[in-house]
């Protein structure tokens, strides 16, 4: 409750917008209480955004393990290129070496990354080079989508895996044939956008849900205080500079992106197959359903014993004599389990556990229960 006694000297007016101020303020701090991610956790802005870059260069100073030019004939045109341009002329004659690989260079080029920045690097083996570990990559240019020159990539090449064989053994970790080069590449050519001389962007929700968009518009209008953000579909909020406001959008929107809102998602179900990984959201709910869960394993077991003839027996030998030995399980024990109506995510995995079946035999479960209607939820298959 707010004590309007402290008020009585003010005008009526002032004192009534005082008191809505710290009605605000208590609704909002109230709200920050109850919500758990920020808007800029939620979305991306307009403009906000890398740009992919991509090139074609050699790695050199591998100890035997690059390219084999006979087979990598791009290596090798790439090779007699590189060196007429230092001035030397292979042209016509046999490259036998084999401490050069081909590779492709990518890498992305931070949104407002300045002239004379540096970014990270990947480098991929192109040909049949076994490793690259111990190599140096040579003056790469990065291109964009467009053709043109962003950054210029160089340097020693650090590779995670590695690979060793002998005469009847190998042994391979990880991928010795793509490596990284940190911060190894220049940007030579900015990419221009007067973001601050806006006077509106969009945001793009990561997970596009129309309760969420609406919550983040509703937030930051509470927040200006005016109608500034406006939903425009379930992945995007338009937000627009109020008019007569001191403030630029990059003032306005550094304050925005600290609101906390609750974001909404739909009933999913997510399940790997090839792992048996199953996820599932909060508001997955099961209608009445009764399950039964059970398999028919069938053991055959082989021992084979040895019969022996006695000693200084005539005609005697020595032979093996089958032993098969077959189990059936049809789990007769098994029972049927009844999930109850409108159930939440604890009670759905809680049952689900009771019936004693591994990822697997759940995901079939998951499957027949939403085949018949009772799932109320989306079974998305990776």
């Amino acid at each position: 409750m707010i004590d309007l006694s402290n008020f009585s000297g003010l005008p009526v007016a002032r004192t009534f917008r005082l008191v809505i101020a710290a009605a605000a303020l208590l609704i909002v701090s109230d709200g920050l209480v109850l919500a758990s991610s920020r808007i800029k956790d939620l979305v991306d802005i307009e403009g906000f955004r890398e740009n992919q870059l991509v090139g074609y260069g050699l790695v050199v100073g591998l100890n035997g393990t690059g390219d084999s030019l006979n087979n990598s004939p791009f290596t090798r045109q790439s090779l007699q290129a590189m060196l007429e341009r230092l001035g030397v002329n292979t042209r016509g004659e046999t490259l036998r070496t084999a401490n050069v690989a081909a590779v492709m260079v990518t890498g992305n080029l931070p949104a407002f990354a300045a002239q004379g920045t540096r970014m990270d690097v990947t480098i991929s083996a192109l040909g049949d080079a076994s490793s690259l570990q111990g190599g140096t990559l040579l003056v790469t240019p990065l291109v964009g989508a467009n053709g043109e020159v962003f950054s210029v990539a160089q340097g020693s090449v650090a590779v995670g895996g590695f690979s060793a064989e002998g005469d009847a053994a190998s042994i391979t970790r990880g991928v010795p044939t793509v490596g990284r080069i940190a911060n190894g590449a220049l940007v030579e050519q900015e990419i221009n956008y007067a973001f601050k001389e806006r006077g509106a962007v969009r945001m793009s929700l990561r997970n596009p849900d129309l309760t969420t968009a609406r919550r983040i518009a509703e937030t930051i209008n509470a927040f200006i205080g005016k109608t500034v953000a406006v939903v425009g579909d379930p992945a995007t909020v338009n937000f627009s500079v109020p008019r007569n406001s001191n403030l630029n959008i990059i003032d306005l929107l550094t304050d925005i992106e600290q609101l906390r809102i609750e974001p909404d998602q739909i009933a999913k179900v997510v399940v790997d197959e090839q792992s048996g990984i199953i996820v599932m959201g909060k508001n997955v709910r099961v209608s009445q359903v009764a399950i039964a869960q059970g398999n028919l394993t069938v053991t055959i077991t082989e021992t084979p014993q040895v019969s022996q003839a006695q000693p200084l027996a005539r005609g005697g030998a020595t032979v093996a004599v089958p032993r098969t030995q077959v189990s059936v399980d049809d789990e007769k024990g098994n029972r049927l389990a009844i999930l109850n109506n409108s159930i939440d995510l604890k009670q759905l995995v809680d049952g689900l556990n009771a019936l004693g079946v591994g990822p697997r035999d759940m995901i079939a479960i998951l499957q027949s229960i939403k085949a018949a209607g009772a799932l109320q939820a989306e079974i998305e298959v990776m």
